[in-house]
């Protein structure tokens, strides 16, 4: 049954070809309407350019491309295993046989007589010709093989459903539906950015005629996806300049002065810089909101500090938060250490502690006596009053989400100046993507007296010279190591050495008569913090740790350092791993052991060994292992691109992200008439995540 008119959202069950059992199939790769098989768009693609007829057939390496009937097939035993034999007539003009080892599902879906195309590197066998591996690739009764396109679509599966039931379900669709798409993007705009009308990209990027048009239609969807998200973060922008209020914390040579004694250093140029850029933002009625990123140890700490002394000699109260208690209090030492003797009241708010004392702390800070506020996600996860709240800053941005950003920042008259830091450099795509609401600070410089960290990546015969080397720096020098693991118990699923074992091992063999001991993340606060104050006091030689010590952690004493399993650390986090050595008077010493290397952990670890520089590492951790590993998109909350790809389409975004800002920029609300498909789409999309409210 088909619906006599069209409707782009039609149940699927009603298009030609598919009936009520398909549907429940297809429903279940997301596709229930008309519109949704429309964007669904192929994985790949089949070229059918080398299509040949069996006399055409040549020794030459290259793929081709041969149609035909199945005749019969068997299976034999041999030395390489199973072999697997496939013989297609070609219209009666002789035989190619498919040859498969160890591969006998494939035969599930063999019938005799049906129509097939087999496409590999031919060679010739007497009488045959022969394939060896080839793809095969299933066709439906009624395709002539004179009208097979030149590019075959091959779409993402599911059980049940065959490649050639969803090419024939579009073949029949896409006339009748793709003029029935809406475009968003007025007609000028089209040909100014070259981009193609949807009605003819809906087809082409299903059934391209050629690569080129192929790639036309590629980049129509992609700059669309990027410039709507753009769109949102550009509005975002703009709202947060036009429609906060924050107090203006200004500066003058006096406070600047009193700020200055609290470092007994002379800062970097890029401290220098980052300062004048925040000090700038803060002395504006509009919130500030940046993001600081420095490479690890580049000294944002001291920065932020700067920030929060400005913030207090303007009577106002700032708010120090960091993913993990361990960072937490970290900082909170640095800040008592460096507001030593000074008037500046600080106070932690961390998930454990007792009622009593988190009573008076939280009555402190309502009455505004507490002006420095020092603590963990438990900051935000109850609703706290303060008296004057001037400044957050949220250290480790990319463990929060876009969501928890926004929870400090409303409530009151004004809203609160904003300063997010990360250690873990970003790259500058993804940093206009999921930070494209901020200004961003890059801090490349590093404070002078950092000592150099050389690295290995050793081999396993290697293990017990490095751990004599280990055992000689901590007792003939006084040096303290880690040696971090990426798991506290052995598991089954992972080949990676587990902390308990690696503490049994080393206690009782290569480290024995040296003090051990051991963090991670399910320890309580209290263990944790007695164990980092032993290592901080010298009581604890070489700590064996998870990630836990990941980020934050100063042990100026420390100078190695020992990662397990190296394969199972990303580059930024490895990165982030070898920043906790060489912060005092020695030279560092980095040694990563590796279990399972593939070809990508391979090149992970030696571009580790390799570079030093966190922002080169980002982005070549980046074109390895792409964005949604590196900073997964569930935990911003953003919607994931369907298909555009922060590695390969960067160049799209830098030109999607200008292009949005001038069309802000010309029409703030979006409220041009030839705006109004893109505002809808825009607020559908990201309306709630960006917390946009209403437009216009």
């Amino acid at each position: 049954m088909t619906l006599e008119v069209p409707d782009l959202r039609s149940l699927v069950q009603y298009l030609k070809g598919v009936g009520t059992q398909r549907a429940e199939i297809l429903k279940r790769i997301g596709i229930n309407r008309a519109a949704d098989l429309l964007f669904y768009f192929p994985r790949d693609y089949q070229d059918m350019t080398e299509r040949r007829e069996i006399d055409q057939l040549r020794e030459d390496r290259t793929l081709q491309t041969i149609i035909g009937t199945i005749e019969e097939w068997n299976t034999s035993s041999t030395r390489r295993g199973q072999l697997l034999t496939l013989a297609i007539n070609c219209n009666d003009k002789g035989y190619v046989k498919g040859l498969w080892f160890k591969m006998p599902f494939i035969m599930r879906d063999f019938a005799k007589g049906r129509r097939v195309m087999l496409t590999g590197k031919p060679r010739y066998d007497h009488p045959f010709w022969i394939m060896m591996h080839p793809q095969i690739t299933y066709l439906a009764e009624t395709e002539d093989e004179n009208e097979v396109e030149p590019y075959l679509p091959i779409y993402p599966l599911t059980e049940g459903l065959k490649q050639f039931h969803l090419r024939k379900i579009l073949r029949n669709m896409l006339p009748v539906y793709a003029p029935l798409l809406d475009e968003v993007f007025p007609e000028q705009f089209l040909a100014e950015h070259k981009l193609l009308p949807i009605c003819e990209a809906i087809p082409a990027i299903h059934f391209p005629p050629d690569k080129t048009t192929l790639l036309w239609a590629k980049r129509r969807f992609i700059y669309q996806e990027l410039f709507v998200l753009q769109l949102g973060l550009a509005i975002r922008r703009l709202q947060h300049r036009t429609h906060l209020r924050a107090s203006p914390l200004p500066v003058d040579s006096k406070i600047d002065a009193r700020i200055r004694q609290r470092f007994p250093f002379t800062l970097t140029k890029a401290q220098e810089s980052a300062i004048k850029e925040i000090v700038n933002d803060m002395s504006q009625p509009v919130p500030m909101n940046r993001l600081l990123q420095g490479d690890v140890g580049s000294g944002k700490t001291v920065v932020a500090v700067y920030a929060m002394l400005l913030a207090v000699a303007n009577g106002y109260q700032a708010v120090f938060m960091a993913p993990t208690e361990v960072l937490a209090r970290q900082h909170l030492r640095t800040l008592n250490r460096m507001l030593e003797n000074s008037q500046v009241k600080i106070v932690p708010l961390f998930g454990g502690q007792k009622t009593s004392e988190r009573m008076h702390i939280l009555q402190d800070i309502a009455t505004g006596s507490a002006q420095i506020v020092v603590g963990t996600q438990a900051i935000i996860q109850n609703e706290i009053s303060f008296q004057k709240l001037g400044l957050v800053v949220i250290d480790e941005q990319h463990k929060f989400g876009v969501l928890q950003r926004a929870a400090l920042k409303t409530g009151g008259k004004f809203d609160p100046h904003y300063l997010v830091m990360t250690a873990t450099p970003i790259p500058r795509s993804v940093t206009m993507t999921l930070f494209g609401d901020l200004e961003v600070s890059i801090m490349n410089g590093m404070p002078p007296g950092r000592q150099k960290v050389t690295t290995y990546l050793a081999e396993p015969e290697r293990r017990t010279a490095w751990w004599d080397f280990v055992a000689r720096k901590v007792t003939e020098h006084g040096w303290q190591g880690y040696v971090v693991v990426p798991l506290v118990e052995e598991s089954e699923n992972f080949d990676a050495r587990s902390l308990h074992e690696v503490y049994e091992q080393l206690s009782t063999g290569l480290l024995k008569g040296i003090r051990l001991g051991i963090i991670h993340g399910r320890m309580s606060a209290a263990e944790k913090e007695k164990v980092m104050f032993d290592f901080r006091t010298g009581e604890i030689q070489i700590l064996i740790a998870t990630t836990v010590i990941e980020v934050g952690v100063d042990i100026p004493n420390a100078n190695l350092l020992t990662i397990e399993s190296a394969e199972r650390f990303g580059l930024s986090q490895l990165h982030q791993l070898r920043g906790r050595i060489g912060r005092g008077n020695n030279p560092g010493y980095c040694t990563v052991f590796c279990n399972a290397v593939t070809e990508e952990s391979q090149k992970r670890l030696q571009a580790f060994v390799k570079l030093s520089d966190g922002f080169k590492l980002a982005e070549k951790d980046f074109e390895i292992r792409g964005a949604g590993d590196l900073f997964g998109t569930q935990q911003h909350g953003m919607p994931p691109f369907r298909v555009a790809d922060l590695v390969r389409d960067k160049e799209i975004l830098y030109e999607a992200r200008k292009d949005a800002t001038d069309m802000v920029l010309a029409d703030p609300g979006l409220a041009k008439p030839e705006h109004a498909k893109l505002r809808r789409q825009m607020l559908g999309r990201y309306g709630a995540v960006l917390n946009l409210g209403d437009v216009g």
